[in-house]
């Protein structure tokens, strides 16, 4: 099942974009095929009703294994599910285009900036984290 991300915590603003799920291991068998690797994947949610353009935004892991957005558009009040994998980017899905896991099974951060490199948001998982919350 996979994690969601906590709320914010109290005094952090709410960002207009934000991680609003992560599935950090592929259910089933994890073999590296395309199929497992976009099992795994991380939403970004809009909360506005403003289109928020992530041309340049970044998702990277604790490791700098980072995905750059290129040319995409988040509309307002929905959510895009970015997977590892190889697929055809449309408005709710996106792919990173690789051929090996993102995300550490075990433990690991992914954290979200904008095209100017500012920190936008971030969640983490597994040893002293309790899954899908904030870091």
């Amino acid at each position: 099942m996979p994690a969601r991300a906590a709320d914010h915590r109290p005094g952090r603003p709410h960002a207009a974009v934000f991680i609003s799920g992560v599935q950090y291991d592929s259910p089933g068998r994890n073999d590296c095929s395309n199929g497992s690797l976009n099992k795994e994947w991380l939403e970004l949610t809009n909360s506005t009703r403003r289109t928020v353009n992530l041309d340049g935004w970044t998702l990277s892991n604790k490791d700098g294994r980072t995905y750059t957005s290129h040319h995409y558009r988040l509309e307002g009040r929905s959510t895009v599910r970015v997977h590892t994998g190889v697929g055809h980017n449309n408005t709710t899905d996106v792919y990173q285009d690789r051929r090996t896991d993102v995300w550490d099974h075990h433990s690991d951060t992914a954290t979200l900036r904008n095209d100017h490199g500012r920190f936008i948001d971030d969640t983490s998982w597994g040893r002293g984290h309790h899954g899908g919350h904030r870091h």
